[in-house]
Parts: structure tokens; C-alpha cells; sequence
């Protein structure tokens, strides 16, 4: 075998393996859903693709032979992530406990490289806006913070309080800009006529005075009018 591609093989395992350590030392919140195996794939796929797109003729073959290194690799990691759960801990590690019953967990965050304002900000968006609400929030091997709220915190469901309740399922889209979506709206069992039968009843003649229309299953018709008075940033910065 040429000397050149056994270079250029030798070369692609040895950066596969140091983009890996490299992920793991920066911490996995700067790839957020995805994990530390589909971020180094995905980066290192990316800059070989470009080099064989605009690289010179000498980088086309060696561009193309990395690839296939690298997506053999791939499917062979994937493949022993299925059998073996040490090689799926080495390659993505494992979810962290940040926070355990209303207190940070410091030692976690220091080795994830997690700074509390970080930490609050993922929180805040799990809707939990007070440590002392929360039993754990554990870092997912995606970067994703799942949060579990104490028992007096979480909210009450129907089941709980032994109320029936209607599954409206999933909402289609009718309407998008001014124009119906014929196709979704055969699909819901409904026509025209009905869709403007229950326009009339929220006060709208016209379909292009509608920005958005979504149907449920239960035929319940949801509409956000188009807001032509708008003053500018009235909704948000702009």
C-alpha cells in the first residue's frame, strides 16, 4: 500500500482520537443536543467534506480516504456502544448530578466546566426559577439539563385530582399566512364551509386576516389573527 495513504489513514485515526479527548476536557454543555460521539463525527465529517469540495487535487484523495476512515469509525463505535457499556461511558460519559436536593453539587459543576449562572440559565428554561424547588437536575451526556422538582413543587395533574379529561391530539396546521391548507384540512375530516363557519364565530371574514389556524382532533379550531397595528418592538426587542 502506498506509503501517502497509509499517512493519511494513520492521520485520521490519530485526529479522531484527539478531537474525542479534546471534547471531553472542553465539556459537553458546548454541544447541546447532541452527544460527545455525534459532535466529533459531525465536525470532523463537515471539515473533510469541505477539503474534498475545495481542497486541491493532491487533498481530493486523501480527503475521501479520511472519510471513509472516519465513517467506518463511526459505525464501529456505535456497534461496540451497543455491546459494551464501558466503551459507551469512555465515549460519552455519563449523566452528572448538578444540583441534589436544593444544593449545587461543586465538585460536578468544576469538572463539567459549568458555571452557575449557566447552570440557573438551563434551569430557567426547564421553567425552574429557585434552587430550593428542586430535588435533582442532572446534566444529560447531550448537554440537555433535566430537571426534577420536589414532590410539594410539581404541579397538579387531572389524574390526581380524578378529572376526566379529553384527548385533543395533535394540532394541524389549516391555515399558514392566508392560505388554507387543503390537504390538512381534508386529513381532519372537515371543508371549507366548516373552516368558515367557525372563522364567523370568532369574528373573522376574511382568510387574510388570518396569520395562523391549527385544528385538534376534537375539531376545535385555534386562530392567531394577523397584528397589522403593530408598533415596532412592541412584542420584543427588534
Amino acid at each position: 500500500m502506498d506509503y501517502s495513504i497509509v499517512n493519511v489513514i494513520l492521520r485520521s485515526i490519530a485526529v479522531y482520537a484527539l478531537a474525542l479527548i479534546l471534547a471531553r476536557i472542553m465539556g459537553r454543555k458546548i454541544i447541546s443536543h447532541m452527544t460527545l460521539f455525534d459532535f466529533i463525527v459531525g465536525m470532523s465529517m463537515g471539515s473533510l467534506v469541505a477539503n474534498a469540495m475545495i481542497g486541491s487535487e493532491s487533498t481530493f484523495l486523501s480527503s475521501i480516504i479520511a472519510l471513509i476512515v472516519i465513517s467506518t469509525l463511526s459505525i464501529g463505535s456505535a456497534y461496540l456502544d451497543t455491546k459494551s457499556f464501558k466503551i459507551r461511558k469512555l465515549a460519552n460519559s455519563e449523566p452528572v448530578t448538578v444540583v441534589e436536593n436544593g444544593n449545587i453539587v461543586e465538585e460536578n459543576m468544576k469538572n463539567m466546566k459549568l458555571t452557575v449562572n449557566e447552570l440557573m440559565m438551563k434551569m430557567r428554561e426547564k421553567n425552574a426559577f429557585s434552587l430550593a424547588d428542586v430535588e435533582f437536575a442532572i446534566m444529560e451526556t447531550d448537554g440537555e439539563l433535566s430537571v426534577l422538582p420536589k414532590a410539594d413543587k410539581k404541579p397538579l395533574t387531572p389524574s390526581q385530582m380524578k378529572i376526566k379529561t379529553t384527548n385533543e391530539g395533535l394540532m394541524k396546521d389549516v391555515i399558514i399566512d392566508g392560505e388554507i391548507i387543503r390537504e390538512n384540512l381534508k386529513s381532519a375530516g372537515v371543508n371549507e364551509d366548516w373552516l368558515h363557519k367557525e372563522l364567523k364565530k370568532q369574528n373573522i371574514e376574511k382568510i387574510n386576516d388570518v396569520f395562523y389556524a391549527g385544528i385538534y382532533a376534537n375539531e376545535k379550531l385555534h386562530v392567531s389573527k394577523r397584528n397589522k397595528n403593530e408598533n415596532h418592538g412592541q412584542c420584543g426587542i427588534e
